[in-house]
């Protein structure tokens, strides 16, 4: 039921005075100098490439910058490297360095971005690190540095997504100064070249950030991550308020000045109380992961029933309100590769699916689905799928559990069904590579197929668009078949911004720009 207006005034009327009293930032600058963006959860941590989620991709990319970074239309553009040229076949990639400045007043040169890929490559840590060293792509067999402002990554064969991969939100290829570390080699502090510089870090408070004056910006214009990061006020604090009717009530009562990432039921009361709603087409998926070196989801025919099981349009309806179709398809339909032939799927057919349970030998076994209540709508998706599994005959127990135990489990392997969320990928190809892989090697992994491995590879040898679409095709067809997952819908985003914020906007990535905007 939703909450009245009345609850929400009180809950933003405590948070306003919480915020007003007791806290070290309150009185650091004035309120039009600050912009204040609400979190559901805390971040993580502060270092690039460890132990991630999509609220500390989004603080870490206010702190950090990479040789390039992706534009609004989804394209590769300049950050730290202002140009780049490729050479050797395709294997050898040539970044110059614009002028830069960390935040210890030090210059970057190409010696702190060989140190900071370093760091990353040889922590088994940083999940990313598969796709850069030869398990999932190509190899990256050297860095080289033949002067301050040249940075030369050499390949051992061709890539047609390195360049999508280096700037991959996800896998923070981003330069770090040493001194984020202490003697021992341990992270310490996160000193980068970004816009923002970290002022105070209070654990499942905030993150307070500075304006970094010495900032050096690209010559190219803004646009998404890429191009000049210029910041109009001089703090961006990210409030942690994990409940959601609190971080309403935080924008209503101007407590905070960005709510992101909001349900679609919000849209009408956000519009009402004179907020500003923007919305775009997004890159995140949700899904229902499924185990298939499970005992009894290694049978196709109980995967393959749970498919029929589940009615996508009637959850995707709920989920969006209409604004997203539903898609089982890693291949999102704002993608110029999306057509008619990834809309097919296993029917909604409970009836199907219990005959493919007696043909399995299925006895009621219970199937256990994890879930967690920090994002409504995993929590809403999963109680929708346990709904409809029952109806086709399944036993199942819905495991609420925190976001930190889920996200550590996906990472490990260790359920049999989870409702999850996959950050957005601005390629499909990155898509597929985040479930597609040798479940021997990669916990992560969902569909360890070997001939689905191999179009997985095929795609990073080849940027024709037409070979790339028919192997994204061939792809989809495997997953249909075998059903390793379950694809729900590409969530759109959502946003509300208090009418004295100008100059924000919303973009595919799915995460908060802060740079450019101003307050009145």
């Amino acid at each position: 039921m939703r909450r009245s207006t009345c609850q929400v005034l009180v809950v933003g009327l405590a948070l306003v005075a919480a915020l007003a009293t007791g806290s070290a930032f309150a009185q650091s600058a004035p309120t039009t100098s600050r912009l204040a963006v609400a979190l559901n959860a805390d971040i993580r941590s502060l270092e690039p490439g460890v132990n991630r989620d999509t609220n500390t991709d989004t603080v870490i990319h206010q702190l950090f910058e990479g040789l390039v970074a992706y534009k609004t239309d989804l394209d590769v553009g300049p950050a730290l490297a202002e140009s780049w040229t490729l050479s050797d076949e395709g294997r050898s990639y040539t970044f110059k360095l614009r002028p830069a400045t960390f935040h210890n007043g030090k210059p970057v040169t190409s010696a702190e971005m060989k140190w900071s890929w370093d760091r990353l490559n040889q922590s088994s840590a940083w999940t990313c690190r598969p796709v850069f060293n030869g398990q999932s792509g190509a190899k990256v067999v050297a860095v080289e540095t033949p002067d301050p402002q040249t940075v030369v990554f050499k390949l051992d064969r061709a890539s047609a997504i390195f360049l999508k991969q280096l700037a991959n939100i996800q896998c923070h290829v981003l330069a770090m100064h040493p001194d984020s570390v202490d003697t021992e080699g341990k992270w310490s502090r996160p000193i980068g070249s970004g816009p923002l510089k970290l002022r105070e870090w209070r654990r499942a408070e905030y993150v307070l950030l500075d304006k970094f004056a010495e900032y050096r910006g690209s010559a190219a214009p803004a646009n998404g991550f890429s191009g000049a990061r210029d910041m109009l006020v001089e703090q961006v604090l990210f409030q942690v308020i994990p409940d959601p009717s609190a971080r309403e009530a935080a924008l209503l009562t101007g407590a905070v000045d960005i709510l992101h990432d909001i349900e679609p039921d919000q849209i009408e009361t956000m519009k009402q109380r004179g907020m500003r709603v923007l919305s775009t087409p997004g890159l995140g998926w949700s899904a229902l992961l499924l185990q298939t070196d499970d005992p009894l989801l290694s049978n196709v025919k109980i995967r393959q029933a749970i498919a029929h099981a589940i009615d996508l349009k009637q959850i995707a309806e709920a989920q969006t309100l209409g604004m997203a179709p539903a898609n089982a398809s890693a291949v999102s339909s704002s993608t110029a590769f999306y057509n008619a032939g990834f809309a097919a799927w296993p029917a909604y057919d409970p009836a199907r699916a219990r005959a493919l349970l007696k043909e399995a030998g299925y006895k009621g076994e219970p199937l256990r689905l994890q879930t967690n209540k920090q994002y409504q709508s995993m929590y809403q998706n999963s109680v929708m799928i346990e709904q409809m599994l029952a109806g086709a005959g399944f036993a199942v127990k819905l495991e609420v559990i925190d976001w930190a135990t889920q996200l550590s489990n996906y990472l490990n392997g260790r359920f049999q069904m989870q409702s999850f969320g996959y950050s957005g990928r601005f390629d499909p190809a990155l898509m597929y590579a985040a479930f597609v892989g040798d479940k021997t090697r990669f916990k992560t992994a969902q569909y360890g197929d070997p001939d689905a491995v191999a179009l997985l590879g095929q795609l990073d040898t080849t940027d024709d668009p037409a070979v790339r679409g028919k192997l994204f095709a061939a792809l989809h067809a495997k997953v249909q078949a075998d059903v390793p997952i379950v694809g729900l819908y590409f969530s759109p985003i959502i946003e509300a911004v208090h009418p004295r914020v100008e100059g924000y906007v919303s973009w595919p990535a799915n995460r908060p720009i802060t740079w450019g905007v101003r307050k009145r």
